[in-house]
């Protein structure tokens, strides 16, 4: 059983992520092709490095250091999930919450934690009055079927500096207003 959390600042080390099993293995992607979506195969393995990992942690407590978000799962001790919003909004007119992070270890995906994850971000979000969330999603298939199983949208607007760090990103949006949402 999970049990969540928000993360404190000192909790955000690399040994946070001992237990957290990265691995993804990807096939198939979405890629913007001839104007518009398609799924093609591109097999890879996601995981990560101890750097990765320390970079991670830094980004953490960076993140909550401005004053935004980290809500956390755990499975006794151990790091099962978590997600990260950015305190400032961002957008042309400031209407996006930038979830930064949205991670959930191989061991529990598929039963819930990354939607009540999101749903905690989306919820921190729209009490910071955002309208939507900005997500840079990894484009593997079953990424975007998780965010578009939740209603999340390609974005209006791109935010500049995801779209340069991850051109393969999908770029999405979940607007936070609309009744019945997560």
């Amino acid at each position: 059983m999970l049990t969540f959390r928000n993360l404190g600042p000192a909790e955000a080390t690399p040994a946070l992520f001992a237990g957290f099993i990265r691995r993804q293995v990807v096939v198939d992607c979405w890629r913007w092709e001839n104007g518009g979506w398609t799924i093609r195969p591109d097999p890879f393995i996601d995981d990560w490095s101890a750097a990765d990992i320390a970079a991670l942690a830094a980004g953490l407590r960076r993140t909550l250091a401005a004053g935004g978000f980290v809500r956390a799962a755990f499975c006794g001790a151990q790091l099962k999930g978590f997600a990260a919003a950015a305190a400032q909004p961002c957008g042309a007119q400031g209407e996006y919450i930038d979830l930064l992070e949205l991670h959930v270890s191989a061991d529990w995906r598929g039963r819930g934690a990354g939607t009540a994850l999101f749903a905690a971000a989306a919820a921190w979000a729209r009490r910071r009055g955002a309208q939507k969330l900005y997500i840079s999603a990894h484009s593997a298939a079953e990424t975007q079927a998780f965010y578009r199983g939740l209603g999340c949208t390609d974005a209006a607007w791109r935010h500049p500096a995801h779209t340069a760090a991850e051109p393969f990103d999908c770029q999405l949006e979940y607007d936070l207003r609309a009744a019945g949402k997560v």
